[in-house]
């Protein structure tokens, strides 16, 4: 069987859920393989194998944390060289697809970025996407190559599935372009106690009906109730009632949790782009023509500050 190499997103060896959900997809194309890079890359074997990484290839370097993504780019291509796999699989992060973008370039391959699923086919992996605010579903392969393809997080449930995980020091030479731009500084994002929003399994979000900044404790309630992230339509962190960081669609953040909840959300083409890929969408809106209930498969038409605290208070009480 061939082997698939999967590029691990990792925290000082604590790996991050969508590479655990590329190695269970990476099972249905192939062998799984790892590539993990920089400090802490040797201490997550033991993850990997856990979730059926037959392999570990491993490199620590300062470079990977001092510069930006073309040091990872060089380590894929390193990989890829070395093992000549079926296909290599990256989180769609913004630098996820910014790494597979660059490193399809060098191996002369396709890329497809942002498949929901995988599937095998005879002539190579065949990647599913939603597209066109989820009106269609769209399977494809890469027809010249080593296919890469960037896969959103979420899009599969993590299986455990114990494997050998053997660990093998990758040789890395670093290219004239790996230090052409340094990082020269960073500030820890402070912290909420809520999941990460592009890696959370349930999304609550508010748009410009939550009309100001002090009303979206609304929506972080809801969330909290739920153990769900906070997102915002673009209108809505325009206007400063939320950071950008929470913004999700187009220009935003792409997410496709299980349950995503939009209070007081319209639905314009460019947020239903960002959560369209959504399991479940909920939608609480006072309009019965606005165009997310043309996307949800539960709407409730209402002013969302009667309905999402008694949907709080009712998810409390479930709970307790």
């Amino acid at each position: 069987m061939a082997e698939v190499l999967v590029y691990v997103d990792h925290a000082d060896g604590a790996v991050r859920k969508p590479t655990l959900e590329l190695l269970t997809l990476a099972r249905r194309i192939g062998e799984p393989g790892a590539v993990a890079l920089g400090d802490g890359a040797a201490d997550t074997a033991a993850t990997l194998a856990e979730h059926g990484a037959v392999k570990v290839l491993t490199h620590e370097a300062a470079e990977y944390a001092d510069y930006l993504v073309v040091p990872k780019v060089d380590a894929l291509q390193a990989a890829v060289a070395a093992v000549s796999p079926a296909a290599v699989l990256v989180s769609s992060s913004a630098e996820g697809k910014e790494i597979a973008a660059r490193l399809a370039l060098r191996l002369g391959s396709g890329v497809i970025t942002d498949a929901i699923d995988l599937e095998a086919g005879d002539e190579g992996p065949v990647a599913v996407q939603s597209v066109f605010a989820a009106a269609f579903t769209t399977r494809s392969r890469v027809s010249k190559g080593i296919p890469v393809i960037t896969v959103k997080p979420n899009s599969a449930a993590v299986e455990p599935a114990p494997a050998a995980g053997a660990v093998e020091a990758l040789d890395v030479t670093f290219s004239a372009q790996a230090k052409g731009t340094k990082v020269v500084a960073r500030t820890p994002r402070e912290s909420t106690g809520r999941p990460e929003l592009t890696e959370a399994a349930i999304v609550v979000s508010g748009g410009r009906g939550v009309n100001g900044a002090e009303n979206f404790a609304v929506i972080e309630a809801l969330a909290d109730s739920l153990g769900a992230a906070v997102g915002a339509s673009r209108a809505a962190v325009d206007a400063g009632w939320y950071p950008h960081t929470s913004q999700v669609g187009q220009t935003g953040k792409s997410v496709s949790p299980q349950l995503y909840v939009a209070a007081g959300i319209s639905g314009a083409i460019q947020h239903r782009a960002g959560m369209q890929t959504s399991k479940t969408i909920v939608a609480v809106n006072k309009d019965a023509e606005a165009p997310i209930f043309d996307l949800v498969d539960y709407g409730v038409v209402g002013d969302l500050f009667d309905v999402v605290p008694q949907l709080t208070e009712e998810v409390k009480a479930r709970k307790g």
